[in-house]
Protein backbone atom coordinates (compact mmCIF):
# COMPACT_ATOMS: atom_id res chain seq x y z
CA UNK A 1 0.00 0.00 0.00
CA UNK A 2 1.51 3.42 -0.90
CA UNK A 3 2.67 5.53 2.03
CA UNK A 4 0.31 8.39 1.25
CA UNK A 5 -2.87 6.28 1.41
CA UNK A 6 -4.56 5.97 4.80
CA UNK A 7 -4.98 2.41 6.04
CA UNK A 8 -8.45 1.03 5.35
CA UNK A 9 -10.30 -0.49 8.31
CA UNK A 10 -11.22 -4.13 8.10
CA UNK A 11 -14.91 -4.88 7.43
CA UNK A 12 -16.96 -4.54 10.56
CA UNK A 13 -14.32 -2.54 12.42
CA UNK A 14 -14.66 1.06 13.52
CA UNK A 15 -12.09 3.44 12.01
CA UNK A 16 -9.43 4.54 14.45
CA UNK A 17 -9.24 8.37 14.49
CA UNK A 18 -5.93 8.37 16.33
CA UNK A 19 -4.46 5.89 13.86
CA UNK A 20 -5.68 7.93 10.91
CA UNK A 21 -4.26 11.11 12.44
CA UNK A 22 -0.92 9.41 13.08
CA UNK A 23 -0.81 8.17 9.51
CA UNK A 24 -1.73 11.62 8.18
CA UNK A 25 1.09 13.21 10.16
CA UNK A 26 3.54 10.57 9.00
CA UNK A 27 2.45 11.10 5.38
CA UNK A 28 2.89 14.87 5.75
CA UNK A 29 6.40 14.52 7.18
CA UNK A 30 7.38 12.04 4.48
CA UNK A 31 6.01 14.26 1.73
CA UNK A 32 7.83 17.29 3.13
CA UNK A 33 11.09 15.32 3.21
CA UNK A 34 10.61 14.13 -0.37
CA UNK A 35 9.73 17.56 -1.75
CA UNK A 36 12.41 19.29 0.32
CA UNK A 37 15.09 16.82 -0.73
CA UNK A 38 14.56 17.23 -4.46
CA UNK A 39 13.78 20.92 -4.10
CA UNK A 40 17.05 21.37 -2.17
CA UNK A 41 18.94 19.95 -5.14
CA UNK A 42 17.02 22.15 -7.56
CA UNK A 43 17.49 25.26 -5.39
CA UNK A 44 21.20 24.55 -5.06
CA UNK A 45 21.27 24.26 -8.83
CA UNK A 46 19.30 27.51 -9.04
CA UNK A 47 21.80 29.16 -6.72
CA UNK A 48 24.67 28.03 -8.94
CA UNK A 49 22.70 29.28 -11.94
CA UNK A 50 22.17 32.72 -10.39
CA UNK A 51 25.78 32.97 -9.25
CA UNK A 52 26.86 32.29 -12.83
CA UNK A 53 24.42 34.89 -14.17
CA UNK A 54 25.70 37.45 -11.66
CA UNK A 55 29.30 36.72 -12.60
CA UNK A 56 28.52 36.82 -16.32
CA UNK A 57 26.38 39.96 -16.48
CA UNK A 58 27.16 41.89 -13.28
CA UNK A 59 24.79 44.71 -12.34
CA UNK A 60 24.40 45.83 -15.98
CA UNK A 61 21.57 46.67 -18.35
CA UNK A 62 22.12 43.38 -20.20
CA UNK A 63 21.71 41.48 -16.94
CA UNK A 64 18.51 43.35 -16.15
CA UNK A 65 17.15 42.61 -19.64
CA UNK A 66 17.83 38.89 -19.28
CA UNK A 67 16.29 38.79 -15.77
CA UNK A 68 13.10 40.47 -17.02
CA UNK A 69 12.83 38.11 -20.00
CA UNK A 70 13.24 35.12 -17.68
CA UNK A 71 10.66 36.44 -15.20
CA UNK A 72 7.79 37.10 -17.61
CA UNK A 73 7.06 33.50 -18.76
CA UNK A 74 7.47 32.38 -15.14
CA UNK A 75 4.75 34.84 -14.10
CA UNK A 76 2.35 33.02 -16.41
CA UNK A 77 3.57 29.67 -15.05
CA UNK A 78 2.66 30.75 -11.53
CA UNK A 79 -0.69 32.06 -12.77
CA UNK A 80 -1.89 29.19 -14.99
CA UNK A 81 0.19 26.29 -13.76
CA UNK A 82 1.35 26.25 -10.16
CA UNK A 83 -1.22 28.81 -9.08
CA UNK A 84 -4.79 28.97 -10.30
CA UNK A 85 -5.19 25.79 -12.28
CA UNK A 86 -3.37 23.58 -9.77
CA UNK A 87 -5.48 25.00 -6.94
CA UNK A 88 -8.63 24.18 -8.89
CA UNK A 89 -7.38 20.92 -10.42
CA UNK A 90 -5.83 19.05 -7.48
CA UNK A 91 -8.96 18.84 -5.27
CA UNK A 92 -11.14 17.77 -8.22
CA UNK A 93 -8.56 15.26 -9.47
CA UNK A 94 -8.12 13.86 -5.95
CA UNK A 95 -11.86 13.41 -5.58
CA UNK A 96 -12.14 11.80 -9.02
CA UNK A 97 -9.45 9.27 -8.15
CA UNK A 98 -11.51 8.13 -5.16
CA UNK A 99 -14.58 7.48 -7.33
CA UNK A 100 -13.21 6.34 -10.69
CA UNK A 101 -9.50 6.46 -11.68
CA UNK A 102 -10.38 6.23 -15.38
CA UNK A 103 -12.53 9.36 -15.16
CA UNK A 104 -9.74 11.09 -13.25
CA UNK A 105 -7.37 10.33 -16.12
CA UNK A 106 -9.87 11.77 -18.61
CA UNK A 107 -10.14 14.94 -16.51
CA UNK A 108 -6.35 15.28 -16.41
CA UNK A 109 -6.05 14.77 -20.16
CA UNK A 110 -8.74 17.36 -20.86
CA UNK A 111 -7.07 19.85 -18.50
CA UNK A 112 -3.68 19.47 -20.15
CA UNK A 113 -5.13 19.91 -23.64
CA UNK A 114 -7.13 23.02 -22.74
CA UNK A 115 -4.21 24.57 -20.89
CA UNK A 116 -1.86 23.91 -23.79
CA UNK A 117 -4.28 25.51 -26.27
CA UNK A 118 -4.96 28.60 -24.11
CA UNK A 119 -1.34 29.19 -23.14
CA UNK A 120 -0.18 28.61 -26.71
CA UNK A 121 -2.71 31.09 -28.08
CA UNK A 122 -1.74 33.66 -25.48
CA UNK A 123 1.92 33.21 -26.42
CA UNK A 124 1.16 33.98 -30.08
CA UNK A 125 -0.77 37.14 -29.14
CA UNK A 126 2.01 38.46 -26.88
CA UNK A 127 4.66 37.69 -29.50
CA UNK A 128 2.74 39.78 -32.05
CA UNK A 129 2.41 42.67 -29.57
CA UNK A 130 6.15 42.58 -28.83
CA UNK A 131 6.94 42.51 -32.55
CA UNK A 132 4.73 45.57 -33.07
CA UNK A 133 6.55 47.38 -30.25
CA UNK A 134 9.92 46.58 -31.81
CA UNK A 135 8.80 47.97 -35.15
CA UNK A 136 7.13 51.14 -33.86
CA UNK A 137 9.07 52.37 -30.79
CA UNK A 138 12.07 54.70 -31.18
CA UNK A 139 15.38 52.88 -31.50
CA UNK A 140 17.06 52.02 -28.19
CA UNK A 141 19.62 49.19 -27.98
CA UNK A 142 18.93 48.13 -24.39
CA UNK A 143 15.15 48.15 -24.81
CA UNK A 144 15.29 46.26 -28.10
CA UNK A 145 17.53 43.58 -26.55
CA UNK A 146 15.07 43.21 -23.67
CA UNK A 147 12.06 42.80 -25.99
CA UNK A 148 13.85 40.33 -28.25
CA UNK A 149 14.93 38.21 -25.28
CA UNK A 150 11.33 38.11 -24.07
CA UNK A 151 10.22 36.95 -27.52
CA UNK A 152 12.79 34.14 -27.51
CA UNK A 153 11.86 32.90 -24.02
CA UNK A 154 8.08 33.36 -24.16
CA UNK A 155 7.36 29.90 -25.71
CA UNK A 156 8.78 28.53 -22.46
CA UNK A 157 5.48 29.63 -20.88
CA UNK A 158 3.02 27.07 -22.34
CA UNK A 159 5.47 24.24 -21.80
CA UNK A 160 6.12 25.09 -18.16
CA UNK A 161 2.42 25.64 -17.47
CA UNK A 162 1.69 22.10 -18.65
CA UNK A 163 4.59 20.86 -16.52
CA UNK A 164 3.07 22.51 -13.45
CA UNK A 165 -0.24 20.66 -13.90
CA UNK A 166 1.53 17.36 -14.53
CA UNK A 167 3.51 17.99 -11.34
CA UNK A 168 0.21 18.41 -9.48
CA UNK A 169 -0.89 15.00 -10.77
CA UNK A 170 2.35 13.44 -9.54
CA UNK A 171 1.76 14.94 -6.10
CA UNK A 172 -1.73 13.45 -5.91
CA UNK A 173 -0.24 10.05 -6.80
CA UNK A 174 2.26 10.47 -3.96
CA UNK A 175 5.29 11.01 -6.23
CA UNK A 176 6.41 14.19 -4.52
CA UNK A 177 10.08 13.83 -5.37
CA UNK A 178 9.41 13.37 -9.08
CA UNK A 179 6.98 16.31 -9.11
CA UNK A 180 9.73 18.62 -7.82
CA UNK A 181 12.39 17.51 -10.32
CA UNK A 182 11.54 19.90 -13.18
CA UNK A 183 13.75 22.78 -12.01
CA UNK A 184 16.73 20.40 -11.99
CA UNK A 185 16.46 20.23 -15.78
CA UNK A 186 16.03 23.98 -16.15
CA UNK A 187 19.07 24.69 -14.01
CA UNK A 188 21.12 22.05 -15.78
CA UNK A 189 20.59 23.65 -19.20
CA UNK A 190 21.42 27.17 -17.99
CA UNK A 191 24.42 26.08 -15.92
CA UNK A 192 25.88 24.21 -18.90
CA UNK A 193 25.74 27.35 -21.07
CA UNK A 194 26.95 29.55 -18.20
CA UNK A 195 29.95 27.33 -17.48
CA UNK A 196 30.86 27.35 -21.17
CA UNK A 197 30.82 31.15 -21.06
CA UNK A 198 32.94 31.26 -17.89
CA UNK A 199 35.52 28.90 -19.38
CA UNK A 200 35.82 30.33 -22.88
CA UNK A 201 34.58 33.94 -22.81
CA UNK A 202 36.05 37.11 -21.34
CA UNK A 203 32.90 39.23 -21.21
CA UNK A 204 29.17 38.92 -21.81
CA UNK A 205 27.77 39.63 -25.27
CA UNK A 206 24.28 39.63 -26.74
CA UNK A 207 25.12 36.17 -28.09
CA UNK A 208 25.61 34.97 -24.51
CA UNK A 209 22.19 36.30 -23.50
CA UNK A 210 20.49 34.64 -26.48
CA UNK A 211 22.27 31.32 -25.81
CA UNK A 212 21.00 31.36 -22.22
CA UNK A 213 17.49 32.20 -23.44
CA UNK A 214 17.49 29.28 -25.89
CA UNK A 215 18.74 26.96 -23.13
CA UNK A 216 15.78 28.04 -20.99
CA UNK A 217 13.36 27.29 -23.83
CA UNK A 218 14.85 23.85 -24.47
CA UNK A 219 14.55 22.98 -20.79
CA UNK A 220 10.79 23.64 -20.95
CA UNK A 221 10.29 21.14 -23.77
CA UNK A 222 12.46 18.61 -21.93
CA UNK A 223 10.49 18.96 -18.68
CA UNK A 224 7.15 18.54 -20.47
CA UNK A 225 8.38 15.41 -22.25
CA UNK A 226 9.81 13.92 -19.03
CA UNK A 227 6.68 14.51 -16.92
CA UNK A 228 4.40 13.21 -19.69
CA UNK A 229 6.47 10.02 -19.74
CA UNK A 230 6.19 9.62 -15.97
CA UNK A 231 2.40 9.96 -16.25
CA UNK A 232 1.98 7.97 -19.44
CA UNK A 233 -0.68 5.63 -17.96
CA UNK A 234 -2.73 8.59 -16.74
CA UNK A 235 -2.54 11.23 -19.49
CA UNK A 236 -4.48 9.89 -22.45
CA UNK A 237 -4.99 11.77 -25.68
CA UNK A 238 -8.53 10.50 -26.10
CA UNK A 239 -11.23 12.73 -27.56
CA UNK A 240 -13.99 11.30 -25.33
CA UNK A 241 -14.44 13.71 -22.42
CA UNK A 242 -18.23 13.60 -22.00
CA UNK A 243 -17.98 11.70 -18.70
CA UNK A 244 -15.98 14.45 -16.99
CA UNK A 245 -17.89 17.53 -18.13
CA UNK A 246 -19.42 18.09 -14.69
CA UNK A 247 -16.05 17.86 -12.97
CA UNK A 248 -14.45 20.09 -15.57
CA UNK A 249 -17.23 22.63 -15.03
CA UNK A 250 -16.65 22.61 -11.27
CA UNK A 251 -12.92 22.97 -11.84
CA UNK A 252 -13.50 25.95 -14.12
CA UNK A 253 -15.82 27.47 -11.50
CA UNK A 254 -12.97 27.25 -8.98
CA UNK A 255 -10.33 28.29 -11.48
CA UNK A 256 -11.75 31.68 -12.45
CA UNK A 257 -11.67 33.26 -8.95
CA UNK A 258 -8.20 31.86 -8.28
CA UNK A 259 -7.01 33.13 -11.66
CA UNK A 260 -8.29 36.59 -10.78
CA UNK A 261 -6.62 36.45 -7.38
CA UNK A 262 -3.38 35.02 -8.76
CA UNK A 263 -3.64 37.43 -11.68
CA UNK A 264 -3.54 40.31 -9.25
CA UNK A 265 -0.45 38.81 -7.64
CA UNK A 266 1.24 38.32 -10.99
CA UNK A 267 0.19 41.83 -11.98
CA UNK A 268 1.90 42.91 -8.80
CA UNK A 269 5.04 40.99 -9.78
CA UNK A 270 4.91 42.54 -13.25
CA UNK A 271 4.55 46.00 -11.72
CA UNK A 272 7.66 45.29 -9.62
CA UNK A 273 9.49 44.36 -12.81
CA UNK A 274 8.14 47.45 -14.56
CA UNK A 275 9.29 49.67 -11.70
CA UNK A 276 12.77 48.11 -11.82
CA UNK A 277 12.94 48.13 -15.66
CA UNK A 278 11.59 51.67 -16.10
CA UNK A 279 15.02 53.13 -16.96
CA UNK A 280 15.41 50.57 -19.79
CA UNK A 281 11.83 50.26 -21.05
CA UNK A 282 10.82 53.93 -20.68
CA UNK A 283 13.67 56.24 -19.70
CA UNK A 284 15.69 57.79 -16.83
CA UNK A 285 12.99 60.24 -15.72
CA UNK A 286 9.41 60.14 -14.41
CA UNK A 287 7.19 63.22 -14.74
CA UNK A 288 10.29 65.35 -15.16
CA UNK A 289 12.06 64.00 -12.06
CA UNK A 290 15.18 61.84 -12.05
CA UNK A 291 14.08 58.25 -11.54
CA UNK A 292 15.54 56.67 -8.35
CA UNK A 293 16.47 53.37 -10.03
CA UNK A 294 18.96 52.69 -12.84
CA UNK A 295 19.55 50.09 -15.55
CA UNK A 296 21.17 47.69 -13.07
CA UNK A 297 18.26 47.69 -10.62
CA UNK A 298 16.36 44.75 -12.12
CA UNK A 299 19.29 42.31 -12.12
CA UNK A 300 20.11 43.30 -8.52
CA UNK A 301 16.49 42.82 -7.48
CA UNK A 302 16.05 39.59 -9.46
CA UNK A 303 19.16 37.77 -8.27
CA UNK A 304 18.74 38.88 -4.67
CA UNK A 305 15.13 37.69 -4.74
CA UNK A 306 16.45 34.16 -5.28
CA UNK A 307 18.36 34.31 -1.98
CA UNK A 308 15.28 34.67 0.20
CA UNK A 309 13.39 32.27 -2.06
CA UNK A 310 16.00 29.58 -1.39
CA UNK A 311 14.80 28.64 2.13
CA UNK A 312 11.24 29.47 1.11
CA UNK A 313 11.35 27.12 -1.86
CA UNK A 314 13.27 24.31 -0.20
CA UNK A 315 11.17 24.18 2.96
CA UNK A 316 8.35 26.73 3.05
CA UNK A 317 6.70 25.88 -0.26
CA UNK A 318 7.61 22.21 0.27
CA UNK A 319 5.45 22.19 3.42
CA UNK A 320 2.55 23.81 1.55
CA UNK A 321 2.98 21.47 -1.43
CA UNK A 322 2.93 18.41 0.81
CA UNK A 323 0.04 19.74 2.91
CA UNK A 324 -2.34 20.57 0.05
CA UNK A 325 -3.23 17.03 -1.16
CA UNK A 326 -3.67 15.91 2.47
CA UNK A 327 -5.99 18.81 3.21
CA UNK A 328 -7.97 18.04 0.04
CA UNK A 329 -8.22 14.39 1.12
CA UNK A 330 -9.45 15.28 4.62
CA UNK A 331 -12.19 17.77 3.75
CA UNK A 332 -14.78 15.29 5.05
CA UNK A 333 -12.82 14.74 8.28
CA UNK A 334 -12.66 18.07 10.18
CA UNK A 335 -10.45 16.63 12.92
CA UNK A 336 -7.79 15.48 10.44
CA UNK A 337 -8.15 18.67 8.38
CA UNK A 338 -7.43 21.02 11.28
CA UNK A 339 -4.71 18.74 12.65
CA UNK A 340 -2.92 18.71 9.28
CA UNK A 341 -3.33 22.47 8.90
CA UNK A 342 -1.93 23.26 12.34
CA UNK A 343 1.01 20.97 11.82
CA UNK A 344 1.71 22.57 8.44
CA UNK A 345 1.65 26.04 10.02
CA UNK A 346 3.99 24.98 12.82
CA UNK A 347 6.45 23.44 10.36
CA UNK A 348 6.31 26.63 8.26
CA UNK A 349 7.14 28.79 11.27
CA UNK A 350 9.78 26.33 12.48
CA UNK A 351 11.65 26.76 9.20
CA UNK A 352 10.68 30.27 8.10
CA UNK A 353 11.45 32.27 11.26
CA UNK A 354 15.14 31.29 11.66
CA UNK A 355 15.56 31.77 7.90
CA UNK A 356 14.27 35.34 8.23
CA UNK A 357 16.58 36.14 11.13
CA UNK A 358 19.61 34.44 9.62
CA UNK A 359 19.33 36.11 6.22
CA UNK A 360 19.20 39.56 7.82
CA UNK A 361 22.38 38.83 9.78
CA UNK A 362 24.44 37.38 6.91
CA UNK A 363 23.14 39.61 4.10
CA UNK A 364 26.42 41.42 3.35
CA UNK A 365 28.64 38.35 3.49
CA UNK A 366 26.18 36.25 1.48
CA UNK A 367 25.85 38.72 -1.39
CA UNK A 368 29.62 39.27 -1.53
CA UNK A 369 30.41 35.56 -1.62
CA UNK A 370 27.87 34.84 -4.35
CA UNK A 371 27.83 37.88 -6.62
CA UNK A 372 31.37 39.28 -6.67
CA UNK A 373 34.07 38.09 -9.09
CA UNK A 374 33.73 36.39 -12.47
CA UNK A 375 34.01 37.98 -15.91
CA UNK A 376 31.83 40.86 -14.70
CA UNK A 377 30.34 40.40 -11.23
CA UNK A 378 28.67 43.01 -9.05
CA UNK A 379 30.75 46.06 -8.19
CA UNK A 380 30.97 47.38 -4.62
CA UNK A 381 27.93 49.58 -5.05
CA UNK A 382 25.97 46.68 -6.54
CA UNK A 383 26.91 44.44 -3.61
CA UNK A 384 25.79 47.05 -1.08
CA UNK A 385 22.48 47.51 -2.92
CA UNK A 386 21.96 43.74 -3.12
CA UNK A 387 22.52 43.41 0.64
CA UNK A 388 19.99 46.18 1.26
CA UNK A 389 17.43 44.39 -0.92
CA UNK A 390 17.99 41.13 0.99
CA UNK A 391 17.50 42.99 4.28
CA UNK A 392 14.08 44.03 2.97
CA UNK A 393 12.96 40.62 1.72
CA UNK A 394 14.26 38.48 4.60
CA UNK A 395 11.90 39.57 7.43
CA UNK A 396 8.94 38.23 5.48
CA UNK A 397 10.15 34.66 4.79
CA UNK A 398 8.11 33.19 7.66
CA UNK A 399 5.00 35.06 6.46
CA UNK A 400 5.44 33.92 2.84
CA UNK A 401 5.63 30.31 4.08
CA UNK A 402 2.52 30.51 6.24
CA UNK A 403 0.55 32.30 3.52
CA UNK A 404 1.07 29.36 1.16
CA UNK A 405 -0.35 26.93 3.72
CA UNK A 406 -3.32 29.11 4.71
CA UNK A 407 -4.27 29.76 1.09
CA UNK A 408 -4.29 26.05 0.37
CA UNK A 409 -6.64 25.49 3.31
CA UNK A 410 -9.22 27.62 1.48
CA UNK A 411 -8.56 25.91 -1.84
CA UNK A 412 -8.89 22.44 -0.32
CA UNK A 413 -12.37 23.38 0.95
CA UNK A 414 -13.33 24.67 -2.49
CA UNK A 415 -13.26 28.35 -1.43
CA UNK A 416 -11.25 30.17 -4.07
CA UNK A 417 -12.97 33.55 -3.80
CA UNK A 418 -11.84 34.53 -0.31
CA UNK A 419 -8.09 34.29 -1.05
CA UNK A 420 -8.80 36.15 -4.31
CA UNK A 421 -10.34 39.11 -2.49
CA UNK A 422 -7.50 39.23 0.03
CA UNK A 423 -4.92 39.03 -2.78
CA UNK A 424 -6.53 41.93 -4.62
CA UNK A 425 -6.41 44.07 -1.47
CA UNK A 426 -2.75 43.19 -0.92
CA UNK A 427 -1.87 44.31 -4.44
CA UNK A 428 -3.11 47.76 -3.55
CA UNK A 429 -1.07 47.79 -0.34
CA UNK A 430 2.06 46.60 -2.13
CA UNK A 431 1.72 49.04 -5.02
CA UNK A 432 1.24 51.99 -2.66
CA UNK A 433 4.34 50.97 -0.70
CA UNK A 434 6.32 50.43 -3.92
CA UNK A 435 5.55 53.89 -5.25
CA UNK A 436 6.48 55.45 -1.93
CA UNK A 437 9.53 53.52 -0.73
CA UNK A 438 11.60 53.50 -3.94
CA UNK A 439 12.18 57.24 -3.56
CA UNK A 440 13.85 56.62 -0.20
CA UNK A 441 15.30 53.10 -0.45
CA UNK A 442 15.74 52.59 -4.23
CA UNK A 443 15.21 48.93 -5.22
CA UNK A 444 15.29 47.91 -1.54
CA UNK A 445 11.96 49.72 -1.23
CA UNK A 446 10.39 47.08 -3.48
CA UNK A 447 11.67 44.38 -1.12
CA UNK A 448 10.34 46.10 2.01
CA UNK A 449 6.98 46.60 0.29
CA UNK A 450 6.80 42.88 -0.54
CA UNK A 451 7.65 41.66 2.96
CA UNK A 452 5.34 44.18 4.66
CA UNK A 453 2.45 43.15 2.42
CA UNK A 454 3.17 39.48 3.15
CA UNK A 455 2.97 40.02 6.92
CA UNK A 456 -0.32 41.93 6.57
CA UNK A 457 -1.68 39.21 4.28
CA UNK A 458 -0.67 36.54 6.79
CA UNK A 459 -2.64 38.22 9.56
CA UNK A 460 -5.70 38.74 7.36
CA UNK A 461 -5.66 35.16 6.03
CA UNK A 462 -5.40 33.72 9.54
CA UNK A 463 -8.33 35.79 10.84
CA UNK A 464 -10.54 35.14 7.84
CA UNK A 465 -9.64 31.44 7.77
CA UNK A 466 -10.75 31.07 11.38
CA UNK A 467 -14.04 32.85 10.71
CA UNK A 468 -14.93 31.64 7.22
CA UNK A 469 -13.89 28.00 7.54
CA UNK A 470 -14.95 27.95 11.21
CA UNK A 471 -11.53 26.68 12.23
CA UNK A 472 -9.76 27.58 15.44
CA UNK A 473 -6.23 27.78 14.10
CA UNK A 474 -4.47 29.01 17.24
CA UNK A 475 -5.41 26.50 19.86
CA UNK A 476 -3.34 26.47 23.04
CA UNK A 477 -0.71 24.01 21.74
CA UNK A 478 -0.18 25.93 18.49
CA UNK A 479 0.07 29.32 20.24
CA UNK A 480 2.58 27.96 22.75
CA UNK A 481 4.56 26.38 19.90
CA UNK A 482 4.73 29.71 18.02
CA UNK A 483 5.93 31.49 21.17
CA UNK A 484 8.57 28.81 21.75
CA UNK A 485 9.83 29.15 18.16
CA UNK A 486 10.08 32.95 18.48
CA UNK A 487 12.21 32.60 21.62
CA UNK A 488 14.44 29.98 19.97
CA UNK A 489 14.80 32.12 16.84
CA UNK A 490 15.79 35.27 18.73
CA UNK A 491 18.34 33.41 20.86
CA UNK A 492 19.74 31.79 17.72
CA UNK A 493 20.06 35.24 16.13
CA UNK A 494 21.97 36.48 19.15
CA UNK A 495 24.37 33.53 18.94
CA UNK A 496 24.96 34.14 15.22
CA UNK A 497 25.54 37.88 15.75
CA UNK A 498 28.10 37.18 18.49
CA UNK A 499 29.90 34.67 16.28
CA UNK A 500 30.22 36.89 13.20
CA UNK A 501 31.07 39.97 15.30
CA UNK A 502 33.74 38.67 17.64
CA UNK A 503 35.35 35.67 15.90
CA UNK A 504 38.33 36.97 13.83
CA UNK A 505 38.27 36.42 10.07
CA UNK A 506 40.56 37.42 7.18
CA UNK A 507 39.70 40.45 5.01
CA UNK A 508 37.94 40.48 1.63
CA UNK A 509 36.03 37.69 -0.06
CA UNK A 510 37.72 35.02 2.03
CA UNK A 511 36.66 36.75 5.25
CA UNK A 512 33.07 36.93 4.06
CA UNK A 513 33.17 33.24 3.25
CA UNK A 514 34.58 32.35 6.68
CA UNK A 515 31.96 34.44 8.48
CA UNK A 516 29.19 32.95 6.37
CA UNK A 517 30.23 29.39 7.19
CA UNK A 518 30.57 30.30 10.88
CA UNK A 519 27.11 31.84 10.90
CA UNK A 520 25.51 28.79 9.26
CA UNK A 521 27.17 26.31 11.61
CA UNK A 522 26.42 28.34 14.72
CA UNK A 523 22.87 29.09 13.61
CA UNK A 524 21.92 25.50 12.76
CA UNK A 525 23.56 24.12 15.90
CA UNK A 526 22.09 26.75 18.21
CA UNK A 527 18.58 26.47 16.78
CA UNK A 528 18.54 22.68 16.94
CA UNK A 529 19.80 22.78 20.53
CA UNK A 530 17.38 25.51 21.61
CA UNK A 531 14.31 23.84 20.12
CA UNK A 532 15.35 20.63 21.84
CA UNK A 533 15.88 22.36 25.20
CA UNK A 534 12.52 24.08 24.84
CA UNK A 535 10.96 20.68 24.01
CA UNK A 536 9.81 21.58 20.52
CA UNK A 537 8.68 18.52 18.51
CA UNK A 538 8.88 20.06 15.02
CA UNK A 539 12.35 18.77 14.14
CA UNK A 540 11.36 15.27 15.24
CA UNK A 541 8.23 15.53 13.07
CA UNK A 542 10.38 16.14 10.02
CA UNK A 543 12.89 13.42 10.79
CA UNK A 544 10.86 10.51 12.10
CA UNK A 545 9.48 7.95 9.69
CA UNK A 546 6.96 6.25 11.91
Amino acid sequence: MPDDQPPQPAPGRTPDPKGDEHHSHRALAGAVRAVSGVTLLSRLGGLVRDVLLGRIFGNTAMGSAFAAAFAIPNMFRRLFGEGALSAAFIPEYTDALKDDPARADELASLTVRILGAVAGGLTVVIELVLLALLLTLPRDADRELSLRLIMVMLPFMPMICIVAVLAGMLQVHGRFAASSSGPLLLNGFIIAVGLYHELFATHATEGTAYALAIATLLSGFTQAFWFARLLRPHVRWTRVFAHVRDRASRMLHRFIPVMIGMGTLQLNAFLDTLVAMWPIWVGPTLLGYAYPLDDGSNIILSLTTRLYQFPLGVFGIAVATATFPLLARHTDRPDLFISTLRRGLRLSMFIGLPASIGLVLVRSDLTRVLFSGGTSGFDEQGLARSAAVLAGFAPGVWAYSINHVLTRAFYARGDTRTPMRIAIAMVGVNLALNCTLIWFLREAGLAWATSTSAVVQCAVLAIVCSRTLKIRILDRDTAVAFARLVVAGLLMGLAVWLAITFIPSPPGWRGSMVRLVEACLVGVGAYAALTSILRGPELAWLLKRS
